[in-house]
């Protein structure tokens, strides 16, 4: 099938380029020689102004030259977030990875942690292609409702302001108030979680308005929070694209575009999906930990910042033209998985099989290790009128489609057997 290649003029605003094909739809070699450049470029100049960095990359042996290409990135440790917590205790206020002056931080955004993390408007140019991707255009105006205490909401605002939208911060609560700003200012955009959005849309039928039809919004930029596909359903009733953005804290972004077939990795980042335990790069469907550099954020650079996320990418080509790998549904957190017998085992793709069936109320994983050899188990709690004969074979068959895993055993237990705060899946094994 062609590509539905959309917007073939560029889209610019002042000196920024927001949409542009000729990047964005580059054939896929071409886009690894652009990343490549851009990552040396970062490199370079993370290796030269920021003497944690130097420091970091002299340890392990690494010279800004040996790094050429996105595999020579596995030479670079993966930095996570308590990484960086101890750098900027270590070395205060901010670990030595600024590569800018310090009269050039506009703003320090505190994670927790506590992390710093200074904020250079400039830097998230190149974000704003996200916020275009989801469906916000120049001239729109669009409320956020974010908390400017975090880095999330700056780089939102920055980046809606490079797209030429008006932005208008209002915060969470007041939920009347919203309303009215939103009815009055005929604001196109939203900004914020997205049982938020929907509790908008609610009071304002409470105060009797026709909501497709007495106001303008179009357009929601939804995180913050997990985005069912109940929710997703509601929201689309009242008309509203509402694509899905992920990004993290420090301000790396992937985003869907209008076909929501998995997150486009943005040309100016590059994401890797890697062994949570080596580091190695892994191919396109293996499943992994993602590890974001994001290539044009110079002041307060991350190489290989580890995310803690579990997904895979996609190298499929997307309908809307863009040609970028994918980040497909995330699995769950790194400090979550268990590998057994070679495999990763995630507590989402537990839950995905499970849900299959009407008759088990509760249910647990539980890994341990029985003459030199990993045993997985499950627990299933099921009601009365359950078959437990043939669930036993269709679950048994559903989590070795799913994990790849052969289960060992599955065992019935009695209703109220499996705690109601259980996690999904226990690692109960002892190594000698």
């Amino acid at each position: 099938m062609p590509l539905r290649v959309k917007h073939r003029s560029p889209t610019t605003v002042g000196q920024a380029n927001i949409h542009s094909p000729a990047i964005e739809m580059m054939p896929r070699q071409e886009r690894d020689g652009y990343e490549s450049k851009l990552l040396r470029s970062l490199v370079r100049h993370a290796y030269t102004n920021a003497p944690g960095w130097r420091k970091k990359l002299d340890q392990v042996g690494v010279k800004p030259s040996h790094i050429r290409t996105v595999k020579d990135l596995e030479k670079i440790p993966i930095i996570h977030k308590n990484d960086i917590i101890q750098l900027q205790r270590e070395a205060p206020p901010l670990g030595g990875l600024l590569a800018y002056s310090p009269e050039k931080v506009e703003r320090i955004a505190v994670a927790p942690g506590p992390i710093y993390l200074p904020f250079i408007a400039a830097d998230t140019n190149a974000s704003a292609k996200a916020y275009f991707g989801l469906g916000f255009r120049p001239g729109d105006k669009a409320i956020n409702t974010f908390s400017y205490m975090y880095m999330a909401s700056w780089v939102t605002d920055a980046c809606m302001r490079t797209l030429g939208v008006t932005l208008v911060p209002t915060g969470v609560g007041n939920t009347e108030l919203q309303v009215q700003i939103m009815r009055e200012l005929q604001v196109a955009g939203f900004c914020g979680t997205p049982s938020f959005l929907l509790t908008i849309i609610r009071k304002a039928e409470e105060l009797g308005y026709n909501f497709r039809k007495d106001f303008k919004l179009r357009v929601a930029f939804l995180t913050a929070e997990k985005f069912t596909p109940a929710v997703k359903k509601a929201l689309k009733e009242y008309g509203l694209s509402c694509q899905d953005l992920y990004g993290t804290a420090e301000g790396h972004v992937a985003f869907e575009c209008e076909h929501t077939n998995g997150y486009h990795m943005l040309d100016e980042n590059i994401w890797e999906v890697v062994d949570p335990k080596t580091g190695k790069q892994l191919g396109p469907g293996e499943q992994g930990e993602l590890v974001a550099t994001a290539l044009t954020y110079k002041g307060f650079p991350l190489l290989r910042f580890g995310t803690g996320d579990l997904a895979y990418y996609i190298d499929e080509p997307c309908l809307c033209g863009r040609t970028s790998y994918r980040i497909g549904p995330l699995l769950g957190r790194v400090e979550d998985t268990v590998k057994v017998r070679g495999a990763w085992v995630f507590p989402r793709q537990v839950e995905e099989v499970m849900s299959k069936f009407t008759q088990v109320s509760r249910f647990q994983a539980v890994v341990t290790r029985m003459q030199n050899r990993d045993f997985f188990a499950l627990k299933i709690e099921v009601t009365d009128n359950a078959n437990k004969d043939n669930l036993r074979t269709a679950i048994g068959d559903g989590i070795q489609d799913i994990c790849r895993l052969k289960v060992d055993k599955i065992e019935f237990v009695t209703a109220g057997a499996i705690p109601a705060d259980r996690k999904t899946l226990v690692d109960e094994r002892v190594w000698e």
